[in-house]
Protein backbone atom coordinates (compact mmCIF):
# COMPACT_ATOMS: atom_id res chain seq x y z
CA UNK A 1 0.00 0.00 0.00
CA UNK A 2 2.89 2.36 0.65
CA UNK A 3 3.73 2.47 -3.08
CA UNK A 4 0.16 3.28 -4.08
CA UNK A 5 -0.08 6.98 -5.04
CA UNK A 6 -3.72 7.24 -3.95
CA UNK A 7 -5.36 4.97 -1.36
CA UNK A 8 -9.11 4.54 -1.74
CA UNK A 9 -11.52 3.03 0.77
CA UNK A 10 -15.28 2.55 0.44
CA UNK A 11 -17.18 3.33 3.64
CA UNK A 12 -20.84 2.42 4.04
CA UNK A 13 -23.19 5.17 5.12
CA UNK A 14 -26.27 4.83 7.34
CA UNK A 15 -28.54 4.62 4.30
CA UNK A 16 -26.46 1.99 2.53
CA UNK A 17 -24.54 4.25 0.15
CA UNK A 18 -20.78 4.60 -0.26
CA UNK A 19 -18.54 7.36 0.99
CA UNK A 20 -15.24 7.18 -0.88
CA UNK A 21 -12.30 7.94 1.40
CA UNK A 22 -9.41 9.08 -0.76
CA UNK A 23 -5.90 9.63 0.62
CA UNK A 24 -2.98 11.22 -1.22
CA UNK A 25 -0.23 8.78 -0.31
CA UNK A 26 3.23 10.37 -0.50
CA UNK A 27 4.03 11.28 3.07
CA UNK A 28 7.78 11.77 2.49
CA UNK A 29 7.12 14.46 -0.12
CA UNK A 30 4.31 15.98 1.99
CA UNK A 31 1.80 14.45 -0.42
CA UNK A 32 3.01 16.55 -3.35
CA UNK A 33 0.69 16.01 -6.27
CA UNK A 34 2.29 13.70 -8.84
CA UNK A 35 1.26 12.55 -12.29
CA UNK A 36 0.51 9.12 -10.82
CA UNK A 37 -1.89 10.71 -8.31
CA UNK A 38 -3.65 12.68 -11.03
CA UNK A 39 -3.94 9.58 -13.23
CA UNK A 40 -5.54 7.69 -10.34
CA UNK A 41 -7.89 10.46 -9.19
CA UNK A 42 -9.36 11.58 -12.51
CA UNK A 43 -10.90 8.27 -13.65
CA UNK A 44 -12.07 7.48 -10.13
CA UNK A 45 -13.91 10.79 -9.81
CA UNK A 46 -15.40 10.37 -13.28
CA UNK A 47 -16.66 6.88 -12.38
CA UNK A 48 -18.12 7.92 -9.01
CA UNK A 49 -19.93 10.90 -10.52
CA UNK A 50 -21.98 8.47 -12.60
CA UNK A 51 -22.42 5.85 -9.85
CA UNK A 52 -25.62 6.46 -7.90
CA UNK A 53 -24.41 4.28 -5.03
CA UNK A 54 -21.64 6.80 -4.26
CA UNK A 55 -22.89 9.62 -2.04
CA UNK A 56 -19.71 11.67 -1.70
CA UNK A 57 -15.93 11.81 -1.38
CA UNK A 58 -13.65 12.48 1.59
CA UNK A 59 -10.22 13.75 0.46
CA UNK A 60 -7.18 13.81 2.75
CA UNK A 61 -3.40 13.41 2.84
CA UNK A 62 -1.30 10.72 4.47
CA UNK A 63 0.28 11.61 7.81
CA UNK A 64 -0.07 14.58 10.13
CA UNK A 65 2.15 17.16 8.42
CA UNK A 66 0.40 18.01 5.19
CA UNK A 67 -2.68 17.67 3.08
CA UNK A 68 -0.70 18.47 -0.08
CA UNK A 69 2.41 20.64 -0.30
CA UNK A 70 2.08 21.42 -4.02
CA UNK A 71 2.85 19.83 -7.34
CA UNK A 72 5.78 17.50 -7.88
CA UNK A 73 7.78 20.12 -9.78
CA UNK A 74 11.11 18.34 -9.25
CA UNK A 75 10.00 15.57 -11.60
CA UNK A 76 9.01 18.25 -14.11
CA UNK A 77 12.46 19.81 -13.78
CA UNK A 78 14.16 16.57 -14.75
CA UNK A 79 12.05 16.49 -17.90
CA UNK A 80 12.47 20.16 -18.77
CA UNK A 81 16.26 20.09 -18.48
CA UNK A 82 16.32 17.44 -21.21
CA UNK A 83 14.97 20.03 -23.65
CA UNK A 84 16.40 23.35 -24.75
CA UNK A 85 14.46 26.47 -23.75
CA UNK A 86 11.75 27.11 -26.28
CA UNK A 87 11.32 23.44 -27.11
CA UNK A 88 8.34 21.37 -25.92
CA UNK A 89 8.66 19.74 -22.50
CA UNK A 90 6.15 16.88 -22.89
CA UNK A 91 6.13 15.58 -19.31
CA UNK A 92 5.62 19.02 -17.78
CA UNK A 93 2.99 20.04 -20.34
CA UNK A 94 1.02 16.83 -19.80
CA UNK A 95 1.22 17.32 -16.04
CA UNK A 96 -0.28 20.80 -16.15
CA UNK A 97 -2.96 19.79 -18.63
CA UNK A 98 -4.14 16.86 -16.52
CA UNK A 99 -3.76 18.73 -13.22
CA UNK A 100 -5.95 21.61 -14.38
CA UNK A 101 -8.54 19.18 -15.77
CA UNK A 102 -8.61 17.45 -12.37
CA UNK A 103 -9.00 20.78 -10.56
CA UNK A 104 -11.87 21.73 -12.86
CA UNK A 105 -13.52 18.37 -12.17
CA UNK A 106 -13.28 18.99 -8.42
CA UNK A 107 -14.72 22.51 -8.76
CA UNK A 108 -17.71 21.30 -10.79
CA UNK A 109 -18.28 17.90 -9.16
CA UNK A 110 -21.96 17.00 -8.75
CA UNK A 111 -21.47 15.25 -5.39
CA UNK A 112 -19.97 16.58 -2.16
CA UNK A 113 -16.20 16.47 -1.88
CA UNK A 114 -15.09 16.99 1.71
CA UNK A 115 -11.45 18.07 2.01
CA UNK A 116 -9.49 17.60 5.24
CA UNK A 117 -6.95 20.43 4.76
CA UNK A 118 -4.90 19.90 7.91
CA UNK A 119 -1.22 20.87 7.97
CA UNK A 120 0.57 22.23 4.91
CA UNK A 121 -1.58 23.22 1.93
CA UNK A 122 0.42 24.82 -0.87
CA UNK A 123 0.26 25.27 -4.62
CA UNK A 124 -1.43 22.21 -6.08
CA UNK A 125 -2.94 21.41 -2.69
CA UNK A 126 -4.63 24.82 -2.66
CA UNK A 127 -6.00 24.07 -6.11
CA UNK A 128 -7.72 20.95 -4.79
CA UNK A 129 -8.99 22.59 -1.58
CA UNK A 130 -10.37 25.60 -3.46
CA UNK A 131 -12.50 23.36 -5.65
CA UNK A 132 -14.05 21.13 -3.01
CA UNK A 133 -17.60 21.72 -1.83
CA UNK A 134 -16.78 21.31 1.88
CA UNK A 135 -13.30 22.49 2.86
CA UNK A 136 -12.20 21.78 6.44
CA UNK A 137 -9.41 23.80 8.04
CA UNK A 138 -7.76 23.20 11.39
CA UNK A 139 -5.61 25.23 13.76
CA UNK A 140 -2.61 23.60 12.02
CA UNK A 141 -3.60 24.51 8.45
CA UNK A 142 -0.85 26.46 6.71
CA UNK A 143 -1.45 27.79 3.23
CA UNK A 144 0.69 29.54 0.62
CA UNK A 145 1.04 30.07 -3.10
CA UNK A 146 4.86 30.00 -3.26
CA UNK A 147 5.41 30.08 -7.02
CA UNK A 148 7.36 33.36 -7.41
CA UNK A 149 10.78 31.92 -6.38
CA UNK A 150 10.13 28.92 -8.66
CA UNK A 151 9.82 30.99 -11.82
CA UNK A 152 6.19 29.92 -12.16
CA UNK A 153 2.94 31.74 -11.23
CA UNK A 154 0.00 31.09 -8.86
CA UNK A 155 -1.76 28.48 -10.98
CA UNK A 156 -4.24 25.62 -10.29
CA UNK A 157 -7.09 28.10 -10.59
CA UNK A 158 -5.33 30.91 -8.77
CA UNK A 159 -6.72 33.29 -11.37
CA UNK A 160 -10.18 32.34 -10.11
CA UNK A 161 -9.81 32.10 -6.35
CA UNK A 162 -7.19 34.81 -5.72
CA UNK A 163 -9.25 37.43 -7.55
CA UNK A 164 -12.27 36.52 -5.41
CA UNK A 165 -10.59 36.99 -2.04
CA UNK A 166 -11.46 40.08 0.02
CA UNK A 167 -10.04 43.29 -1.42
CA UNK A 168 -6.60 42.72 -2.89
CA UNK A 169 -5.50 40.08 -0.38
CA UNK A 170 -5.29 37.59 -3.25
CA UNK A 171 -2.90 39.84 -5.15
CA UNK A 172 -0.81 40.31 -2.03
CA UNK A 173 -0.59 36.57 -1.33
CA UNK A 174 0.17 35.77 -4.94
CA UNK A 175 3.02 38.21 -5.36
CA UNK A 176 4.54 37.70 -1.90
CA UNK A 177 3.90 34.00 -1.26
CA UNK A 178 3.28 34.83 2.42
CA UNK A 179 2.10 31.89 4.52
CA UNK A 180 -1.29 32.16 6.21
CA UNK A 181 -2.77 29.97 8.90
CA UNK A 182 -6.02 28.55 10.25
CA UNK A 183 -8.71 31.15 10.68
CA UNK A 184 -7.05 33.55 8.24
CA UNK A 185 -7.51 30.96 5.48
CA UNK A 186 -11.14 30.67 6.52
CA UNK A 187 -11.59 34.44 6.33
CA UNK A 188 -10.08 34.43 2.85
CA UNK A 189 -12.81 32.06 1.68
CA UNK A 190 -10.73 28.93 1.14
CA UNK A 191 -12.56 26.79 3.68
CA UNK A 192 -16.00 26.24 5.13
CA UNK A 193 -15.29 24.89 8.62
CA UNK A 194 -12.70 25.31 11.38
CA UNK A 195 -12.47 21.97 13.18
CA UNK A 196 -9.85 20.84 15.70
CA UNK A 197 -7.06 18.76 14.17
CA UNK A 198 -7.67 15.76 16.45
CA UNK A 199 -11.21 15.30 15.09
CA UNK A 200 -10.47 13.68 11.73
CA UNK A 201 -11.94 10.28 12.62
CA UNK A 202 -14.84 11.85 14.51
CA UNK A 203 -15.68 13.69 11.34
CA UNK A 204 -15.45 10.57 9.18
CA UNK A 205 -17.76 8.74 11.56
CA UNK A 206 -20.25 11.61 11.38
CA UNK A 207 -20.25 11.42 7.60
CA UNK A 208 -20.73 7.65 7.70
CA UNK A 209 -23.65 8.04 10.12
CA UNK A 210 -25.43 10.50 7.84
CA UNK A 211 -28.39 9.63 5.65
CA UNK A 212 -27.36 11.15 2.35
CA UNK A 213 -30.46 10.93 0.18
CA UNK A 214 -30.28 10.53 -3.57
CA UNK A 215 -30.35 14.00 -5.10
CA UNK A 216 -27.44 16.41 -5.42
CA UNK A 217 -29.04 18.87 -2.99
CA UNK A 218 -29.87 16.17 -0.43
CA UNK A 219 -26.30 14.91 -0.47
CA UNK A 220 -24.78 18.35 -0.06
CA UNK A 221 -27.21 19.06 2.77
CA UNK A 222 -26.27 15.80 4.50
CA UNK A 223 -22.56 16.65 4.35
CA UNK A 224 -23.20 20.17 5.62
CA UNK A 225 -25.31 18.99 8.54
CA UNK A 226 -22.80 16.33 9.61
CA UNK A 227 -19.81 18.66 9.41
CA UNK A 228 -21.64 21.55 11.01
CA UNK A 229 -22.41 19.43 14.06
CA UNK A 230 -18.74 18.46 14.48
CA UNK A 231 -17.68 22.08 14.00
CA UNK A 232 -20.02 23.31 16.72
CA UNK A 233 -18.60 20.76 19.14
CA UNK A 234 -14.92 21.14 18.19
CA UNK A 235 -14.46 24.67 16.86
CA UNK A 236 -10.81 25.52 16.11
CA UNK A 237 -11.26 29.21 15.30
CA UNK A 238 -8.34 31.39 16.30
CA UNK A 239 -6.52 34.66 15.59
CA UNK A 240 -6.44 36.28 12.14
CA UNK A 241 -3.13 38.18 11.88
CA UNK A 242 -3.36 38.57 8.11
CA UNK A 243 -6.89 39.94 8.03
CA UNK A 244 -6.07 42.21 10.98
CA UNK A 245 -3.72 43.92 8.49
CA UNK A 246 -6.39 44.19 5.79
CA UNK A 247 -6.29 47.99 5.52
CA UNK A 248 -2.49 48.01 5.35
CA UNK A 249 -2.51 45.34 2.63
CA UNK A 250 -5.03 47.39 0.65
CA UNK A 251 -2.72 50.39 0.86
CA UNK A 252 0.39 48.41 -0.11
CA UNK A 253 -1.26 46.95 -3.19
CA UNK A 254 -3.03 50.13 -4.31
CA UNK A 255 -0.71 50.68 -7.27
CA UNK A 256 -0.98 50.21 -11.01
CA UNK A 257 2.22 48.20 -11.53
CA UNK A 258 3.85 45.24 -9.77
CA UNK A 259 7.05 47.25 -9.37
CA UNK A 260 5.23 49.92 -7.39
CA UNK A 261 3.66 47.27 -5.14
CA UNK A 262 7.02 45.62 -4.50
CA UNK A 263 8.63 49.01 -3.75
CA UNK A 264 5.80 49.86 -1.34
CA UNK A 265 6.31 46.62 0.58
CA UNK A 266 10.06 47.20 0.82
CA UNK A 267 9.54 50.74 2.13
CA UNK A 268 6.97 49.58 4.67
CA UNK A 269 9.26 46.78 5.84
CA UNK A 270 11.81 49.36 7.02
CA UNK A 271 9.53 50.16 9.95
CA UNK A 272 7.12 47.18 10.03
CA UNK A 273 8.71 44.05 11.47
CA UNK A 274 5.85 41.88 10.23
CA UNK A 275 6.80 42.69 6.64
CA UNK A 276 10.53 42.09 6.89
CA UNK A 277 10.41 38.40 5.99
CA UNK A 278 7.92 39.19 3.22
CA UNK A 279 10.26 41.80 1.76
CA UNK A 280 13.17 39.38 1.97
CA UNK A 281 11.12 36.81 0.08
CA UNK A 282 10.42 39.32 -2.67
CA UNK A 283 14.15 39.64 -3.33
CA UNK A 284 14.21 35.93 -4.25
CA UNK A 285 11.24 36.14 -6.62
CA UNK A 286 11.55 35.71 -10.38
CA UNK A 287 11.00 39.10 -12.07
CA UNK A 288 9.23 37.57 -15.08
CA UNK A 289 6.92 35.63 -12.75
CA UNK A 290 6.02 38.82 -10.91
CA UNK A 291 5.16 40.62 -14.14
CA UNK A 292 3.19 37.65 -15.48
CA UNK A 293 1.23 37.30 -12.24
CA UNK A 294 0.31 40.98 -12.31
CA UNK A 295 -1.19 40.53 -15.78
CA UNK A 296 -2.82 37.24 -14.72
CA UNK A 297 -4.54 38.85 -11.73
CA UNK A 298 -5.60 42.12 -13.32
CA UNK A 299 -6.92 40.39 -16.42
CA UNK A 300 -8.62 37.53 -14.62
CA UNK A 301 -11.33 39.15 -12.54
CA UNK A 302 -14.16 38.56 -15.00
CA UNK A 303 -13.16 35.21 -16.49
CA UNK A 304 -15.23 32.07 -15.99
CA UNK A 305 -13.70 29.09 -14.22
CA UNK A 306 -13.09 27.30 -17.53
CA UNK A 307 -11.54 30.42 -19.06
CA UNK A 308 -9.21 30.71 -16.06
CA UNK A 309 -7.92 27.18 -16.49
CA UNK A 310 -7.54 27.51 -20.24
CA UNK A 311 -5.60 30.73 -19.78
CA UNK A 312 -3.41 29.26 -17.07
CA UNK A 313 -2.54 26.31 -19.28
CA UNK A 314 -1.19 28.72 -21.89
CA UNK A 315 0.90 30.29 -19.14
CA UNK A 316 2.10 26.94 -17.78
CA UNK A 317 3.11 25.60 -21.20
CA UNK A 318 5.06 28.77 -21.88
CA UNK A 319 6.67 28.61 -18.42
CA UNK A 320 7.70 25.01 -19.09
CA UNK A 321 9.56 26.17 -22.18
CA UNK A 322 10.99 29.28 -20.52
CA UNK A 323 14.36 29.05 -18.72
CA UNK A 324 13.16 30.65 -15.47
CA UNK A 325 10.90 27.82 -14.29
CA UNK A 326 13.60 25.17 -14.55
CA UNK A 327 16.14 27.55 -13.02
CA UNK A 328 13.87 28.36 -10.08
CA UNK A 329 13.24 24.69 -9.29
CA UNK A 330 16.95 23.96 -9.59
CA UNK A 331 17.96 26.74 -7.22
CA UNK A 332 15.24 26.15 -4.63
CA UNK A 333 14.59 22.40 -4.66
CA UNK A 334 17.33 20.53 -6.54
CA UNK A 335 20.74 22.11 -5.94
CA UNK A 336 19.22 24.24 -3.15
CA UNK A 337 21.81 26.98 -3.55
CA UNK A 338 19.03 29.63 -3.52
CA UNK A 339 20.98 31.55 -6.14
CA UNK A 340 18.95 31.51 -9.34
CA UNK A 341 20.21 33.11 -12.51
CA UNK A 342 17.01 34.65 -13.85
CA UNK A 343 16.60 35.43 -17.55
CA UNK A 344 15.81 39.05 -16.66
CA UNK A 345 17.63 40.50 -13.64
CA UNK A 346 14.98 42.96 -12.42
CA UNK A 347 11.25 43.58 -12.64
CA UNK A 348 11.76 46.94 -14.32
CA UNK A 349 13.58 45.21 -17.19
CA UNK A 350 10.84 42.68 -18.05
CA UNK A 351 9.67 43.42 -21.59
CA UNK A 352 5.97 43.66 -22.36
CA UNK A 353 6.43 41.15 -25.19
CA UNK A 354 7.80 38.59 -22.71
CA UNK A 355 4.69 38.92 -20.56
CA UNK A 356 2.32 38.81 -23.54
CA UNK A 357 3.91 35.62 -24.85
CA UNK A 358 2.87 33.75 -21.70
CA UNK A 359 -0.81 34.17 -22.56
CA UNK A 360 -0.69 32.36 -25.92
CA UNK A 361 -0.22 28.68 -26.66
CA UNK A 362 2.87 27.95 -28.77
CA UNK A 363 2.27 27.56 -32.50
CA UNK A 364 2.80 23.78 -32.38
CA UNK A 365 -0.53 23.46 -30.53
CA UNK A 366 -3.26 23.12 -33.16
CA UNK A 367 -6.06 23.22 -30.56
CA UNK A 368 -6.42 23.95 -26.87
CA UNK A 369 -6.20 20.79 -24.71
CA UNK A 370 -8.85 22.18 -22.34
CA UNK A 371 -11.21 23.49 -24.99
CA UNK A 372 -13.90 21.06 -23.85
CA UNK A 373 -14.16 22.42 -20.29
Amino acid sequence: MSDTPVVIESLETADGQQLKRVRLNAEKSLNSLSQAMIDALQPALDEWAADDSVAGVFLEGTGEKAFCAGGDVVSLYHDMKQHAPGEPAPVAERFFTTEYRLDYTVHTYPKPIVCWADGIVMGGGVGLLAGTSHGILTERSRLAMPEMPLGLFPDVGGTFFLTRMPGRTGYYLGITGEHVFGSDIFELGLGDYMIASDQRETMVEALKAARWGRTERERHEAASQALGTVWQAHDASGPTPLMDRFAAIQALTDHATPGAVVDAIHRAAETDEALQSVAKGLTRACPVSQAVFDRQYRGGRHLSLAECFRRELCMAVQASRHPDFREGVRALLVDKDRNPNWSVPSLSEVAEATVEAHFRLPSDYTSHPLADL
